[in-house]
């Protein structure tokens, strides 16, 4: 009996030896195959991809993109540009200012944008719009969906005014920062917001494509923003601006001329100008002239008579410009918003293309 205690002792210490063997081998052959999985992995990345600058990393979801597919990455040097950072903190300080009632607070432009949410709002305050979204979206699918709504009010008033398109619902949502500031540049440029974007911002993406099964990048540089004065609109210098230069004491003379002008025929309809910035700026008095100029008479629905918003103005000012362009007139060089934003040289350059074209006219 003494003996048997020893024996099923031994037993089971070579049992535990057997089954401790075993399961180190295993640990052993899972340590190995992660390895060679690892160099494979590291392997096909240096074969992939042998053209990526410097500091790039190639995130897992890019070696499972599709036959043709693309994906953009900024460079690292990019983003830490200062003039990129400058632009970036330019555009939160503004929609923050913009939002400041709606109690929203941007502190990252790629994690407070990415779900609607902010640009809903700030679509809204600029263009007076309302849109039928949903308030708050926690799912992917509402999210989406909102994004979708936004854009595309965006994408129907920037289009007709010559803007690229460089954003869309895939792009934003996915938190890819160069389309985001892309929108937001081209919102604050087209509502002529009060702010100074930095000039000359440039960004270089590196672009991922997947040809034949093979990872192929290449680099491609952005331009974010150009000067002053092509984000102002101001295309190029004419008489107006050698006048507001050189010459402010005779900006007078020049004002006096236009309102004598446009109140000879105003006076028809019993109206008067007395501030040609102002009191063109919702263009309905611009719409008038133009019925009174060539003898018709516009429908009351083809405008706004009392315009309340931004957009509403942006519209009537439009369609004063279409009618002028029907009279034979060449387009004229102002954009509508900077009349309804009372830019004085716009307003000024739009009444003296009327004046040279009609100023016999009774």
């Amino acid at each position: 009996m003494s003996g048997t205690p020893t024996t099923s002792a031994t037993a089971k210490m070579k049992k535990d030896e057997s089954f401790l063997g075993k399961l180190g081998g295993t640990l052993v052959r899972k340590k190995k195959s992660k390895e060679v999985s690892d160099l494979h992995e590291e392997g096909k990345n240096a074969i992939n991809a042998p053209m990526l600058p410097s500091g790039t990393d190639i995130h897992p979801e890019d070696t499972l993109l599709e036959e043709n597919a693309e994906r953009f990455m900024i460079n690292p040097t990019s983003r830490d540009n200062p003039k990129f950072k400058d632009l970036q903190k330019v555009l939160i300080d503004w929609i923050n200012s913009e939002l400041e009632e709606d109690r929203i607070i941007v502190k990252d432009l790629e994690e407070d944008c990415y779900d609607g949410q902010v640009l809903q709002k700030l679509f809204e305050k600029l263009s007076g719009r309302k849109l039928n979204v949903a308030e708050v979206t926690q799912s992917e699918i509402g999210q989406k969906q909102k994004l979708q709504t936004v854009l595309e009010s965006v994408n129907e008033l920037l289009r007709p005014h010559g803007w690229t398109i460089e954003w869309s619902v895939d792009s934003i949502h996915s938190k890819n920062l160069v389309p985001i500031v892309y929108l937001l540049v081209a919102l604050a440029m087209h509502f002529q917001a009060p702010i100074r974007l930095p000039e000359h911002v440039s960004v270089q993406l590196v672009v991922i494509k997947k040809r034949e099964g093979i990872l192929q990048s290449a680099v491609v540089t952005k331009e974010l923003t150009s000067t002053t004065e092509m984000m102002m609109g101001r295309f190029e210098r004419d008489a107006f601006d050698t006048l507001l230069d050189h010459a402010p004491d005779k900006l007078n003379v020049v004002k006096t001329s236009l309102i004598t002008f446009v109140n000879k025929h105003l006076n028809k309809l019993n109206l008067e100008v007395t501030e040609l910035e102002s009191q063109f700026a919702d263009g309905v008095y611009l719409i008038l002239l133009m019925g009174l100029l060539e003898d018709y008479f516009v429908p009351l629905y083809n405008f706004f008579l009392t315009p309340e918003s931004f957009e509403q103005k942006v519209h009537n000012v439009a369609f004063a410009f279409e009618l002028m362009q029907d009279g034979g007139l060449k387009k004229p060089k102002a954009r509508p918003e900077d009349v309804v934003n009372l830019n004085l040289k716009s307003t000024l350059r739009v009444l003296y293309n009327l004046f040279t074209n009609y100023k016999n006219s009774d």
